[in-house]
């Protein structure tokens, strides 16, 4: 049947019905550069085609092209939002590893469809959640910890230990001074900086330091697939803060969850956002005794709403460590090896702008140096100065990619002088 239909292409060349029945067999036999070749020709002489636009981006989809079958089907989802678009747009976005897009495809299928199932976007997308608050109440340990660590236990940080200090430990110090002026204990903190210098580590710290409770958030424990679920979690994560006062959440990547309504398609993304402002400002609950830290790497994808008094009061620049907490970080991370003579104030001196999860790359490089020569007799080798200043000269901080962004922002978007802190970082004056 095949040879045929292409026999009598040869004699209509420009037959779209018959170039589409060829690239549908060709499709059939897994034969997807052929099909591919008769989808192009179809779409040069007619570029609305729909059917033909997306059975070539099943090509390109089956080709591993993943992007390209991308470009295609947001076009066509533009024009039409038919399921069967939405389910292979889907697919190439759990391809790709981009699960907080494909649950909100997924969403949108659910709401032409709510009937719709497919086993393999529930395995991949569909995130585990408590049915009741009787049943998250019953869980309360699962989610709260009890940290160990306090200040004294992070190095450096002056400045936002400080701004902690003034927002947070003083209330509770003094909780009778602040009812008396009729202001509340708690509020939220978001500490914004270059990835990898320490700001889980200082949360954690935080609740170590005034013995309170602490939920350590993760995006995953409050996106859900199913319509209404991400809100009703997040609900629940703050009513367990509310059972168990004094309590700090702390959200990592909060940009992810409070990304700017104006930058979201989805319905469904501006709902969780809302549902989180309503949470900060506890209308219907008490949040005292309650602090939300919020850690970002891009404060400035952030919802401008979240900065309004009574959320986000305090904005903190997490610097990467400086030349004490960078001696701090490696007296910390290289005990318990085998060592030679380490001077550590050299080191501190030669590793600035580093972060650090950057000192521990640098580390980690040395250990593997060292364990080559080792293999040979199977004795450890002692690391020495000079081993950690060659894999300090290996190592790129991650921080300059960093800089390079957020210096933009500092200079030509920052109203009220928000990113002021680092451009004098920087020492770049405005």
């Amino acid at each position: 049947m095949l040879d045929s239909l292409l026999e009598a292409l040869q004699f209509s060349p420009d037959n779209i019905p018959l170039k589409f029945q060829i690239a549908k067999i060709y499709i059939g036999q897994s034969k997807y550069l052929e099909a591919e070749k008769q989808l192009v020709e179809i779409l040069e002489i007619q570029p609305n085609h729909s059917e033909a636009k997306f059975n070539l981006a099943g090509c390109f989809y089956r080709q591993q092209k993943i992007t390209a079958a991308e470009v295609i089907l947001e076009e066509l989802i533009k024009e039409e939002s038919k399921i069967s678009y939405l389910e292979l747009l889907c697919q190439c976005q759990i391809k790709q590893a981009n699960l907080s897009l494909a649950q909100e495809t997924y969403e949108e299928i659910l709401e032409i469809n709510p009937q719709y199932q497919n086993e393999e976007f529930d395995a991949q997308l569909k995130v585990p959640m408590q049915s009741t608050t009787e049943e998250f109440s019953d869980s309360d340990a699962i989610f709260l910890s009890k940290p160990k660590v306090s200040f004294k236990d992070v190095g450096g940080m002056g400045h936002v230990k400080n701004e902690i200090d003034l927002k947070i430990i003083k209330p509770l110090e003094h909780k009778e001074l602040y009812e008396q002026y009729g202001k509340k204990i708690g509020g939220g903190i978001l500490l914004y900086g270059p990835p990898g210098c320490g700001k889980t580590h200082i949360a954690r710290a935080t609740a170590g330091q005034i013995q309170a409770n602490f939920i350590n958030v993760g995006i995953n424990d409050i996106l859900d697939i199913w319509l209404g679920s991400s809100e009703r979690n997040l609900h629940e994560i703050f009513e367990t803060a509310r059972r168990n006062k004094p309590c700090v959440i702390f959200i990592d990547e909060i940009d992810a969850l409070g990304a700017n309504r104006n930058d979201i398609n989805q319905k469904a993304g501006r709902t969780i956002i809302n549902q989180f402002l309503a949470e900060l400002d506890g209308i219907d609950s008490d949040n005292d005794g309650i602090l939300v830290i919020g850690a970002t790497n891009a404060p400035w994808y952030l919802d401008p709403a979240f900065r309004r008094p009574g959320r986000f009061d305090r904005i903190i620049f997490v610097t990467p460590p400086d030349l004490e907490s960078r001696e701090a970080i490696f007296d910390v991370q290289l005990k318990g090896k085998p060592l030679g003579n380490i001077d550590l104030s050299v080191l501190a001196k030669r590793t600035q702008t580093f972060s650090g999860a950057d000192i521990n790359a640098v580390i980690d490089l040395a250990i593997e140096e060292k364990l080559q020569s080792s293999f040979k007799d199977g004795i450890p080798k002692p690391l020495e100065t000079k081993d950690l200043l060659k894999a300090i000269k290996k190592t790129k901080p991650t921080t300059k990619e960093w800089f390079g962004s957020a210096k933009n922002y500092a200079l030509y978007s920052n109203d009220g002088g928000l990113y002021d802190d680092i451009l004098t970082y920087l020492n770049i004056k405005k």
